[in-house]
Parts: structure tokens; C-alpha cells; sequence
């Protein structure tokens, strides 16, 4: 007998640096407050991620009281950045959609170039006005994401972890395994199912959140670089593909859209409803 409960919860201020653990979250519409707020634009006003930097994995973003940020990589000095002025709003493109975002201040453009070797600039999710729409096709009217690819939470389980990591040591580059849950970037992290149990949720209850769990995670080239070092490999994209494909996808996770708002913390009992 199965008794799930949330084992971690994890925030990413920054998208595509390196995330937090947090003992509780507060869920918002649009996902967790904190994540995903803020991210890299090029000079062409274009999201810049780990698929473009892998460096990124190694820069990380601490949240402070009132949204702002204090940046750090290793061997270099901090850096903390306040929330912009709404007035210095521009419109980026984050994948096939676009985004009112507000741009932070020279100093933060210039710590970000200097690390990863080219232009960029900080830019942050201000008004909820300028949340993007939840994908029509899972969503429904009203329903919105912040700056994450396209839903407000990535629902990994510990036990499917483990169950790759099985099939990575029996494939062809055992070496590469054990991967870690941060390859994979999730927001809750579930213990105490079966292996792949994600994949018939379709209504969870966290605490006394409720969830619609609406779609399968498609992974990309994110998960094959190591988050400590910026490192790419070939796992676990080998071994999903031969294990995980649905048609030009390959699936780790699944994504969620809140059906109410509240806090939820680690030890949570998880209740699976459909």
C-alpha cells in the first residue's frame, strides 16, 4: 500500500539557473511565489536557458523579501538586484509566445555577460496582468503560467527516478548514472508511489491544494548537462528515448495547473484523485 507524501519542493527565482529547496511553498495561480519571475533575455529580446548557456547550471539566484534577488557563481562576488521600475517594460519572446517584462538594471546585465561570455540582459515577470495563457488546448480561460516553458508546476516522483536510473545503468553509458532530480528541474517532488504512478494522475491533492495534472513533461537537451559542472552527456535522453517516447517526445514528469490557491510543505500527504 502506497502512501505518498511531497518530499521536496524546489523554486527556481531565475529561469534556468539553479533552484532552492524550500520546507513550503505558496501556490499561486501561475505556479509557486518566486518562481520563475525573472529570466535572461539576448539582444534580440529572445529567452536565453540552459539549451543555449549549459552555464547557467552554475549561477544561482537566492529570493529576497519583496521579489528582489542576490546573485552568485563560484568565485565571484554576489551581486543583489532590486525588483525594476514598471516604467522599463519591453516585450521578449519566451519560446512561441511573447511577454511584458521589465528590465533590471545595467549593473545586473553586466554580471550575467561577464559569466556566460555574451549579451544578455535580466529582465523580471512584473503586473499578473502580463501572465502568459495556460496552452488552450490543456488550460482553460483565465488560467496563466509566469516565465516557466508552459505550465505553473513540473510534478516529478522519487520512485520514477529511480526506475531510469535502473534502465540508465543497464544501457549503454552506465558511467553517466546516477542522475540527480535537479536534471530534471521540478517544483514538487513526490515519494512514496510506484514507479511511473505519475503517469495516470489526473487530479492531485497537496495538503489542501488541488491540482489538474494535465499534460506529460517533453525533455530536452536541459537534462543532459550536469548541474554542478555545465557538463553535457548523452543521459538521460538515450534511455528516455528508448524507454519513454511518445511520438517525437521523450517523458519525465508531469505538468500541473493549481485549482486553488494555499501553502504547501514538505511531509504533505499527496491524495490522487482521478
Amino acid at each position: 500500500m502506497f502512501s505518498p507524501v511531497l518530499g521536496a519542493v524546489r523554486i527556481h527565482p531565475v529561469k534556468s539557473l539553479g533552484a532552492h529547496a524550500a520546507d513550503e511553498a505558496a501556490v499561486e495561480p501561475w505556479g509557486l511565489a518566486g518562481d520563475r519571475r525573472w529570466m535572461l533575455i539576448d539582444v534580440g529580446s529572445r529567452v536565453v536557458t540552459q539549451r543555449q548557456q549549459p552555464r547557467m547550471a552554475q549561477l544561482s539566484a537566492e529570493l529576497l523579501p519583496g521579489g528582489g534577488l542576490v546573485l552568485s557563481a563560484p568565485g565571484s562576488p554576489s551581486l543583489a538586484v532590486e525588483v525594476p521600475d514598471p516604467a522599463c517594460a519591453v516585450t521578449a519572446e519566451l519560446h512561441r509566445s511573447t511577454v511584458e517584462v521589465v528590465v533590471a538594471d545595467e549593473a545586473a546585465h553586466a554580471w550575467f555577460s561577464a559569466r556566460l561570455g555574451a549579451e544578455v540582459r535580466l529582465v523580471h515577470l512584473d503586473a499578473p496582468s502580463h501572465r502568459r495563457p495556460v496552452d488552450p488546448h490543456f488550460g482553460r480561460p483565465g488560467e496563466t503560467v509566469s516565465l516557466a516553458d508552459g505550465f505553473p508546476l513540473l510534478l516529478t516522483t522519487s520512485a520514477s527516478l529511480d526506475a531510469l536510473n535502473s534502465l540508465v545503468a543497464q544501457g549503454d553509458h552506465p558511467e553517466e548514472g546516477p542522475l540527480p532530480m535537479n536534471r530534471f528541474r521540478p517544483n514538487v517532488v513526490v515519494d512514496g508511489t510506484a514507479p511511473w504512478a505519475e503517469d495516470g494522475f489526473r487530479r492531485i491533492v497537496i495538503g489542501e491544494v488541488a491540482f489538474r495534472v494535465v499534460k506529460p513533461c517533453g525533455r530536452c537537451v536541459i537534462t543532459t548537462t550536469d548541474q554542478r559542472t555545465a557538463e553535457r552527456g548523452r543521459e538521460p535522453l538515450r534511455t528516455l528515448a528508448r524507454h519513454r517516447r511518445d511520438g517525437k517526445h521523450v517523458l519525465f514528469g508531469q505538468n500541473m495547473i493549481p485549482e486553488g490557491t494555499g501553502v504547501i510543505r514538505v511531509g504533505d500527504p499527496v491524495r490522487v484523485l482521478d
